[in-house]
């Protein structure tokens, strides 16, 4: 019974030291699990789908779909946002939900 309570107070003051120095330490995340991939070029600009299935059945309802990257600083999160227009009043008509987007880790 005391080796698993030795294990476990173990396990559990690893945890808090790999937390504390990942949250602390400048670098210290990206040497032991790698850089984040850099953002889309076009971060922050809208642009029109004209390809994708989505963006044909915009066309046929009579609308632009237009989608964009945006980079959320202070939570360093990306997300996907996506809007319809009318091409003529150029008015937003509806706009879906923001999806996150999951960057990958390169190795340095």
């Amino acid at each position: 019974m005391f080796y698993v309570f030795l294990l476990i107070v173990g396990i559990l003051s690893l945890a808090a030291y790999v937390l504390f120095i990942f949250n602390t330490v400048p670098g210290a995340k990206e040497e032991r699990l790698g850089i984040v991939e850099p953002l889309p070029a076009d971060t922050g600009a809208w642009r029109a789908d004209l390809e994708s299935e989505a963006g044909k059945q915009a066309k046929a309802e009579g609308l632009v779909r237009e989608e964009r990257h945006y980079f959320y600083e202070n939570a360093q999160r990306l997300v996907l946002q996506v809007r319809y227009r009318n091409p003529e009043t150029r008015e937003v008509v509806r706009v879906e939900p923001e999806v996150a987007v999951k960057r990958k880790r390169i190795k340095v």
